[in-house]
């Protein structure tokens, strides 16, 4: 029978498990192949060989239950990848696909000046990052503070020519969204 992680080393552990898999592989010492993928028995060795002995049945629980979806296993789970959020270079294999009418952003307050200006931009991301629900964008904005949700008019954007994606675990994909693009969503 397998040892169920208690919570908070199960949070830890997925915390550091999106630092490494999504920016800094290097501080456990592994390499990701090109599509964002490393052996599940190489990312075990590398944790445990760093301190953070975690088991496969740990890891499996870890990927099942955490709350956004955050990583996959391909389908033999022999390899593990974070979904989306790479800050390095990876090519995540989306296909362009046709998005929801509306899309949702969650931001705050001291984000609306910029946006206004120059719209969501990626930054140091591969993508900007969109919801396909309200409550969701609810849900993104308010890790920074007060939520402010805005309105993407994605059916319009594809009329214009931008592409957008989906993750494997429903977060919507593009390059960027221009400010003609966004509405606020009244309070």
């Amino acid at each position: 029978m397998s040892k169920r992680c208690p919570p908070h080393r199960t949070t830890t552990t997925s915390r550091f498990l999106s630092l490494v898999l999504r920016h800094q592989p290097d501080l456990l010492g592994i390499e990701l192949d090109s599509a964002g993928w490393v052996e599940v028995d190489v990312l075990l060795a590398a944790l445990a060989a760093n301190g953070r002995e975690t088991s496969r049945d740990q890891l499996q629980e870890i990927v099942a239950t955490n709350d956004k979806q955050r990583f996959a296993f391909n389908a033999d789970a022999t390899r593990i990848r974070a979904s989306q959020g790479h800050s390095i270079d990876v090519d995540l294999e989306y296909r362009a696909c046709q998005p929801p009418t509306l899309l949702y952003h969650g931001t705050v307050a001291r984000f609306l000046d910029s946006i206004r200006r120059q719209g969501l931009d990626k930054r140091s991301r591969h993508h900007v990052h969109l919801s396909a629900t309200i409550e969701t964008a609810t849900t993104v904005g308010r890790r920074r503070g007060d939520p402010v949700i805005l309105e993407v008019d994605a059916a319009k954007m594809v009329q214009a020519g931008h592409s957008f994606f989906v993750s494997e675990n429903g977060v919507w994909l593009t390059d960027a969204v221009p400010p003609d693009f966004i509405r606020e969503l009244d309070r």
